[in-house]
């Protein structure tokens, strides 16, 4: 007789259930890290694995989704937040133009002032010369 919980039982197991039908087993290999144990063969239910993955995303999936819609969120603040800093330093760039432009008027003006002195002064001496002749 072969105990229930035996090796030699759980491979009769398995082999009844394919050839039953249901999803097909898979063999999975689990490493020890811990101790120098021979490595063993387990046979995993496909429909076990099903449930578990299916159980751990329904666990971490809602945070992850949350999340992640946080993160588009920040995304999209930081971009209408760059939008807003390039259109800050634009002005600030205008600003400077204008003050560049202020100067130059204001450097044109005295240049204009400077040109009609001369004139005055050419105007002067053309009169004084033509009073010597």
């Amino acid at each position: 007789l072969k105990q229930p919980g035996s090796t030699e039982s759980l491979h009769m197991e398995v082999e009844e259930m394919e050839d039953e039908g249901p999803p097909p087993i898979e063999e999975l290999q689990l490493d020890c890290l811990e101790s120098p144990a021979p490595v063993e063969n387990v046979f995993v239910d496909k429909k076990a694995v099903d449930k578990l993955t299916e159980g751990l995303l329904s666990h971490y999936l809602p945070d992850l989704q949350n999340s992640k819609r946080a993160l588009q969120e920040l995304t999209q603040n930081q971009v209408i937040l760059l939008d807003t800093l390039d259109q800050e330093v634009t002005k600030f760039r205008d600003c400077n133009a204008l003050l560049d432009l202020n100067s130059l008027f204001t450097e044109a003006k005295v240049y204009h002032n400077k040109l009609v002195n001369v004139r005055k002064e050419m105007i002067m001496l053309h009169e004084k010369t033509t009073k010597l002749k």
